[in-house]
């Protein structure tokens, strides 16, 4: 993809848009709603977000064109962001609908949240509310000093990310049992929580995805 200096929000009608578009105008990116592979053409970097179920997330991706989209994004060198249920996407199944092929760009499952973890207790399902990640040294979404403040963010979730490859695993939390909050690979990103909705530390991890993309940021 060569620049058009706008970021691409895939639309599938199935995600927080609004929000995230919102957010990322905030920190002075140019965000464009795309719906299609035409409508993300040119695009200097991509944005997947996500809510609700897999198997229908999956549907609606590929009805649109979009899976087409992320992946000749992944292969273009063009940066990715999935958020939420866009993380689970770039997996390649899930718990959640047996049989439906995810993207597949990453190598792995994404697994039902135990209903218990080491301690016995009992949790609610899904994850409703603030928790805080634990960051893989060098993880390039990191705050500069990781702490309580800078890396507590909102989750909503039954389901987490298992990679493969314990390098993909970024970041870490803990509902239960430990859960990879945070995953990918140079240039492809995801995370399991609402970072539009995550205050002043949600904003701070989407600058930092900015940073990458620079050429997107207005003048």
């Amino acid at each position: 993809m060569t620049g058009t200096g706008q970021i691409a929000l895939l639309d599938y009608e199935m995600s927080n848009l609004r929000s995230v578009e919102k957010a990322l105008e905030r920190l002075g990116a140019r965000v464009k709603v795309a719906r299609s592979l035409a409508e993300a053409a040119g695009a200097l970097a991509v944005v997947l977000p996500g809510v609700g179920h897999f198997g229908e997330a999956m549907r609606r991706v590929r009805a649109h064109g979009l899976d087409r989209v992320v992946a000749e994004a992944v292969d273009a060198g063009t940066p990715v962001l999935g958020i939420c249920v866009g993380i689970q996407l770039l997996f390649e199944s899930s718990d959640e609908a047996p049989g439906v092929a995810g993207l597949g760009l990453l190598p792995g499952h994404v697994r039902r949240l135990p209903a218990s973890g080491p301690d016995g207790v009992v949790r609610k399902l899904p994850q409703i509310g603030w928790n805080t990640v634990t960051w893989a040294p060098g993880a390039p979404l990191a705050p500069l000093d990781p702490n309580p403040l800078t890396s507590t963010y909102y989750f909503v979730h039954s389901f987490a990310c298992e990679p493969d490859d314990p390098d993909h695993v970024l970041g870490t939390a803990v509902y239960g049992d430990t859960f990879c909050a945070v995953a990918g690979r140079p240039g492809l990103l995801g995370v399991q929580f609402h970072a539009e909705k995550s205050s002043s530390a949600g904003l701070g991890l989407l600058a930092s995805w900015l940073g990458t993309v620079q050429p997107a940021i207005a003048a």
